[in-house]
């Protein structure tokens, strides 16, 4: 008589995050789309969908040149935390470097949403702090989530009541980023 084994392999089960991109130094179209890119090519992170691409004024500190901003969503078997390290490593290889809070920088990513997640830690929070206050978050986040529920009212609502003056759209959908990656950078 011979006996077999169950063997069970259990897959991590994905999360959907929203993250922020933004900057304002050197090309910061292509080096979002190269953040985008390299959060895609790893294995635990899936690039599920991408706002339009904005040209926003600066917030905080006003006296500087505008910015780049759109939101992304991606499927992840990373906890907040780690998914806030790997944007971080991913904002170092790009050449960010943290010196003015609010000033200017090459590229920006933040972790606004972890599925259900809610944490208020010094090193995360989120839902981000202040994300409803930004129309250059909230404007981009509703063309790819806009029934996602922040403290009780929709992103759509929260855009529509946002300040979006000066806020341009630059792109009709999310297929820039694919488009503003050098030739032969993966997508």
């Amino acid at each position: 008589m011979s006996r077999s084994r169950l063997s069970v392999v259990t897959r991590a089960e994905r999360t959907v995050a929203a993250i922020g991109l933004g900057g304002n130094i050197g090309e910061p179209t292509v080096t979002m789309a190269k953040a985008l890119a390299m959060l895609d090519a790893r294995a635990d992170i899936d690039v599920l969908a991408v706002s339009a691409l904005y040209r926003t004024p600066p917030w905080g500190k006003t006296d500087q040149a505008w910015f780049f901003n759109a939101c992304a969503l991606l499927g992840t078997t990373l906890s907040p935390e780690a998914l806030l390290d790997v944007c971080l490593s991913v904002e170092t290889e790009l050449g960010r470097v943290r010196e003015d809070r609010w000033g200017p920088r090459t590229i920006d990513l933040d972790v606004l949403l972890h599925g259900d997640f809610h944490s208020d830690d010094a090193m995360l929070t989120v839902p981000h702090p202040r994300m409803t206050e930004r129309a250059f978050v909230m404007v981009p986040l509703a063309d790819i989530a806009p029934d996602a529920i922040i403290n009780l009212q929709s992103v759509e609502a929260w855009a529509s009541h946002a300040d979006g003056a000066g806020i341009e759209q630059l792109s009709s959908d999310g297929s820039w980023w694919r488009q503003a990656l050098p030739e032969g950078d993966a997508a």
